[in-house]
């Protein structure tokens, strides 16, 4: 099948191509940035119509990945944000209806449209999160109280049909993704289209030295440096974090798959912050300096969210499938560790706490 992918040349995007073309798929990338020894590659903008729609003769599949990321600087960065989140899929959606597009749509959106995760209190059940206060940050309470009663609460894993909350500019853009790519469904009966909420990707080819870098990225950065990684708040915060080829594994079995919805790709095994970057630390050698837990917090950070991956496995078949430790001690190659990563425990032997 003949796929279009946009910001194919990308970090999720490169490894996305690599996958579709493993499965035996046409892959044509869709990227502002050119690729070379790809003929069929097209240098052009998603908000770019004409482009866009030139772009899709004889394809099949559209797979948009085009996006910007990350939590940003700060509100100076809406416009870009929603420019290339929202105008830009709000552009590919009009190219396939001028081209009377009939296939599937698979949508990169992002856990962060969940805002705070999923919480329960023990005298109220499931409770939403209020946002967190500034005043309660500074004194160090990280932790969301139960908007009922002020206990404390305990979080858990998010399903798909848990409200979605956006806690900043990212998270709302990637929010009207999804809503436009929905409403475009329900006009257009012949597409399927699938937005994949993907939690915190890691792994070679990761963006590097940008305010738009995951959480992984910076650790990465600062121990190839050769300076501690810093962690905000208490080093608490949980987080799922997912290999970009499991990513792109999702990605594939939604193209093919033509099952509509959102669908959270995780590895379902939420981990603190501290404990990853204890584990790249790890991965970078013995002589690595050590996570430094700095307190503090980031604007539009989340204390909780992770999510149950059971729709995934249920519907499109998907499992995440490399390691956590395999995977930073892979990351932390690519970055050049001067030591041999983490030995592997020989079979049957017993993993190390991460």
């Amino acid at each position: 099948m003949k796929v279009l992918l946009t910001g194919g040349a990308g970090f999720i995007g490169t490894h996305v191509a690599a996958a579709l073309r493993v499965a035996g798929d046409e892959i044509v990338v869709f990227d502002r940035v050119h690729v070379p020894d790809d003929p069929a590659a097209v240098v052009g903008d998603v908000t770019d119509l004409a482009a866009v729609v030139a772009a899709l003769e004889g394809v099949g599949a559209v797979c948009h990945q085009a996006a910007k990321v990350g939590l940003g600087v700060d509100f100076g960065d809406a416009l870009g944000y929603v420019s290339d989140n929202d105008l830009g899929t709000a552009t590919v959606l009009t190219a396939l209806h001028e081209r009377g597009f009939a296939g599937t749509f698979v949508l990169a959106s992002s856990m962060v449209v969940y805002g705070e995760g999923r919480y329960r209190c023990a005298d109220h059940g499931i409770v939403p999160a209020a946002p967190r206060r500034p005043i309660e940050l500074n004194a160090g309470k990280y932790e969301p109280p139960c908007p009922e009663c002020g206990a404390p609460l305990v979080p858990e894993a998010v399903p798909e049909s848990a409200p979605t909350d956006p806690r900043n500019v990212y998270a709302a853009t990637k929010l009207a993704q999804e809503h436009l790519a929905f409403a475009f469904a329900r006009e257009h009966p012949d597409v399927s289209v699938t937005a994949l909420r993907y939690h915190n990707v890691y792994g070679p080819g990761m963006p590097r030295e940008t305010p738009y870098a995951g959480v992984s990225a910076i650790f990465a950065d600062a121990l190839g440096a050769g300076r501690a990684p810093q962690v905000f708040e208490d080093g608490g915060q949980l987080r799922d974090f997912v290999h970009v080829r499991d990513i792109a594994a999702a990605n594939v079995l939604a193209v093919h798959a033509a099952a509509p919805g959102a669908f959270n790709v995780a590895s379902g095994k939420p981990r603190r912050l501290l404990d990853m970057a204890e584990a790249l630390a790890d991965a970078f050698g013995a002589h690595a300096p050590r996570p430094e837990v700095v307190g503090g917090w980031r604007a539009g950070d989340v204390r909780h969210v992770f999510a149950s991956p059971d729709r995934a496995r249920h519907e499109l078949g998907f499992a995440a499938s490399v390691d956590f430790v395999d995977g930073m001690n892979e990351l932390a190659q690519v970055l050049g560790a001067p030591e041999p990563a983490i030995p592997r425990q020989k079979p049957g032997g017993k993993m190390r706490s991460t």
